[in-house]
């Protein structure tokens, strides 16, 4: 029973914040409700029993990318009067893209139901080892028979994050670079200098 009131109520958010995310006029708005139903979708899936996917969306989508867009959003000179006008402009073409979208679901649904479909039944080969919590299997899978497609992944993200740092990296005449060998052989008698003033001639006025 209280499964159920969870699932409708999980359910309910996420709809009701995904649609406020669309309909929202202010852009930090939407951001928060789209969180919103982040944190929902996540309670969704840990009704579900897939708690790995419920903590990807807290950490990596609402603590990296959500958050993200908040900052961006925040930081930019946004114009709502011409943000209105450019989707009241795109709104037929946003429509007509609804409406094919509406028909793909339509026909799927119909071939489905007139048995044109045939969706595959688990065979238990990929089911979880008794014993075994979902994020245990989940681990002993990327670290195990897919060890070397995950550090490859991470070499093509490290390779990719250092080539942004390079792309975007720019030498500014105006600022003065470090001289790190400079500065380890400065000695200390060049750096500081006592003085020791006499009594009454520190200040002169």
């Amino acid at each position: 029973m209280i499964q159920e009131i969870a699932f409708y109520l999980f359910a309910v958010m996420v709809i009701a914040s995904g649609a406020i995310t669309i309909l929202a006029r202010n852009p930090v708005h939407s951001v928060l409700w789209l969180i919103l139903a982040f944190f929902n979708a996540a309670g969704l899936m840990v009704l579900v029993g897939a708690e790995f996917i419920a903590m990807l969306l807290v950490i990596v989508y609402v603590g990296a990318v959500a958050v993200l867009f908040l900052f961006v959003v925040m930081m930019l000179d946004i114009d709502f009067a011409e943000l209105r006008a450019g989707f009241v402009r795109n709104f037929p073409l946003g429509m007509l893209i609804a409406l094919v979208l509406l028909a793909e679901i339509v026909l799927g649904l119909g071939a489905y139901r007139a048995g044109a479909l045939h969706l595959g039944t688990p065979d238990g080969l990929a089911a979880t080892p008794a014993g075994m919590s979902n994020i245990q299997a989940i681990g002993a899978l990327l670290y195990g028979r897919y060890l070397f497609l995950f550090e490859a992944a991470g070499i093509i993200l490290l390779v990719a994050m250092i080539g942004a740092i390079v792309l975007t990296h720019r030498q500014r005449g105006d600022v003065r670079g470090q001289n790190i060998a400079r500065q380890i052989a400065r000695r200390p008698e060049d750096a500081t200098v006592n003085v020791r003033p006499e009594v009454g001639k520190g200040v002169t006025l």
